[in-house]
């Protein structure tokens, strides 16, 4: 089974389902498209009666590098694609806490802002030795409602929380699993064979007790966080306006498009 889309593509190994952010050229940057797949592959992976277990990972050299500048652009005069952002945010969150077979993360580049929250809405994280984690709203002008302020304080402490929050700091790979955010750290060309060999391990168990249990301790995570999703979603909806968010997505948009300029004339 092989189900593809320019944004994103679901592949078979055996009972194992491998999803893969599908835009290198751009380090899987969230595309308004694949914000929109993001919502949806949860519930047609549940409704796949063969899967038993999921692998999340990135093309390429990425995870995923959070927002794609351009989408992130314009949010700042589309009052629509605001409420629609915001209410793929909780579906994504929503929907990956509900799924109910395991998923293993295989994070083998960056994974950054939105990219970070769908590595740690993950039951199980493999990260690449050379990876890192970031969650930079707070750094570009943003509340970090995508999943930094839900997911975060199950993980780490709250003064972790707030340091890495507050900053942006990238987290490299052994520091994350030090902090609880990452289960360990893997050799990147070794990444995809263990998580697979995890995601089949899982697979293997019994799957009534496997999914009875994932969804005791999604009751668990939503009574927690849900007051708390609802907060940070609508602050990160009224800061997508903000003077700040607005001069430094300009500002990171302007560089990246210098740094790629020389690259296109060659």
């Amino acid at each position: 089974m092989s189900e593809v889309s320019p944004v994103l593509t679901v592949a078979a190994d055996g009972d194992v389902r491998i999803v893969t952010l599908n835009r290198p050229d751009r380090l899987n940057g969230v595309s308004e498209e694949l914000h929109r797949r993001l919502s949806e592959v949860w519930r047609e992976l549940a409704d796949d009666t063969k899967a038993r277990a999921v692998v999340l990972t990135g093309a390429g050299r990425a995870f995923s590098a959070g927002g794609d500048f351009d989408h992130l652009l314009r949010h700042h005069t589309d009052p629509e694609l605001r409420e629609r952002s915001i209410r793929l945010d909780r579906t994504i969150q929503t929907e990956m806490i509900r799924f109910p077979l395991p998923v293993v993360a295989a994070v083998n580049g960056p994974a950054v802002g939105l990219g970070c929250s769908l590595a740690l809405a993950c039951d199980l994280v493999l990260i690449a030795d050379d990876a890192y984690i970031a969650d930079p709203h707070v750094s570009v002008g943003l509340v970090a409602g995508d999943g930094g302020v839900t997911l975060w304080p199950l993980l780490t402490s709250l003064l972790r929380v707030k340091e890495y929050l507050f900053t942006g700091d990238r987290i490299p790979a052994a520091t994350a699993v030090e902090l609880g955010l990452a289960n360990r750290t893997v050799p990147p060309d070794d990444l995809m064979r263990e998580a697979l060999a995890l995601a089949h391990r899982l697979a293997a168990q019994p799957a009534e007790a496997l999914r009875a249990t994932k969804l005791a301790l999604a009751t668990l995570v939503e009574q927690v966080s849900r007051g708390a999703m609802e907060a940070a979603l609508m602050a990160e909806r009224a800061t997508m306006t903000s003077p700040d968010h607005i001069r430094a997505i300009t500002g990171l948009a302007s560089r990246a498009e210098r740094r790629a300029r020389p690259s296109e004339e060659n």
